[in-house]
């Protein structure tokens, strides 16, 4: 039997337009919060709906145009959002989406937003997955408001975590993590926790990996090395190479090796071998579970059937 059991939610994406690409309305069953999203090129329709008549907060995000590897990000709040919004989009350039959070209800005062803003920044400054925009960093311990409204805006902003991925805003994720448990652990009830799985490369060259698969990245871990100047002309991901060599995460140690300064997550287990490598290759072959033979494709199939068993029981 299953020590824990992880439930579902449903998520409603609406496409307004009928499109993935235009403006869309998201909700999550059983709460009364509502995500407005948009793209630049929709954003006079999203000025246009009801709900931007309401109080809120609203959040600008794309790519950091002084760092290619990061995202930037600009959060706000506002009485009417109608009214604030479009002079803030006027005044940051580099947005490419415009998300306005409000209720179906009603529900959210000044009181309220202004400590969602604050907290928001709080958490998104913490998490440094984007670079923000704003200025000022203003105290959630400074919005006075009472114990159970604190209470009910922290339940806000958990339904926030959950639903802002989703239409591809994860600034609040926490940054990579910087090290992998190497011992079991005991859970309380006198069970063992299995450590987190390790994956490493290990080339002829000397050069070695290791990497964890967190939350649905695959992060190559701060110390792991990377070739340089193989020769091989068809990297395709030469151009986040550049960028990584660019922003200081990989650091040149030797002539023919880099070591990664700080932990990088990547899209894809292939994508961090190829960085690793300085060559395309498959990822779920290259990579191998630490102290053993098993791919990490192997393991994944492993662990899925693993899972599959312990819900079955």
């Amino acid at each position: 039997m299953s020590v824990s059991q992880e439930f579902g939610r449903t998520i409603q994406l609406f496409l307004v337009d009928g499109s993935p690409n235009g403006l869309m309305v998201v909700s999550l069953h059983g709460w009364t919060g509502s995500l407005l999203v948009s793209r630049q090129s929709r954003f006079d329709r999203l000025l246009q709906r009801p709900e931007m008549e309401k109080t809120g907060v609203y959040i600008l995000y794309g790519q950091d145009p002084d760092n290619p590897l990061k995202m930037r990000a600009y959060i706000g709040e506002a009485d009417s959002l109608k009214d604030r919004l479009p002079s803030s989009a006027r005044d940051r350039g580099f947005w490419e989406t415009a998300v306005a959070i409000t209720t179906s209800d009603d529900a959210l005062t000044k009181g309220h937003v202004q400590y969602l803003e604050a907290r928001l920044i709080e958490m998104a400054a913490s998490a440094a997955r984007a670079t923000l925009e704003n200025s000022k960093y203003p105290s959630p311990d400074k919005r006075r408001l009472p114990e159970a409204d604190k209470a009910n805006m922290e339940a806000f902003l958990a339904n926030l975590k959950t639903v802002l991925p989703v239409v591809g805003i994860d600034f609040l994720k926490q940054a990579t993590a910087q090290e992998v448990p190497q011992k079991a652990e005991p859970d309380g009830s006198g069970n063992s926790i299995l450590p987190q799985a390790s994956f490493e490369i290990r080339h002829r060259s000397g050069v070695q990996a290791r990497a964890i698969e967190e939350e649905g990245e695959f992060i190559v871990l701060k110390g792991s090395q990377a070739l340089r100047n193989t020769g091989y002309v068809q990297l395709s991901y030469k151009e986040l190479k550049d960028d990584l060599i660019l922003q200081g995460i990989l650091k040149e140690i030797a002539e023919d090796r880099f070591e990664f300064a700080t932990s990088f997550a990547f899209k894809s287990p292939s994508a961090a071998a190829a960085v690793v490598l300085d060559r395309n290759t498959n990822g779920r072959t290259t990579w191998k579970v630490e102290g053993r033979k098993l791919t990490y494709h192997d393991w994944q199939s492993l662990d899925h059937a693993s899972s599959s068993k312990e819900a079955a029981e």
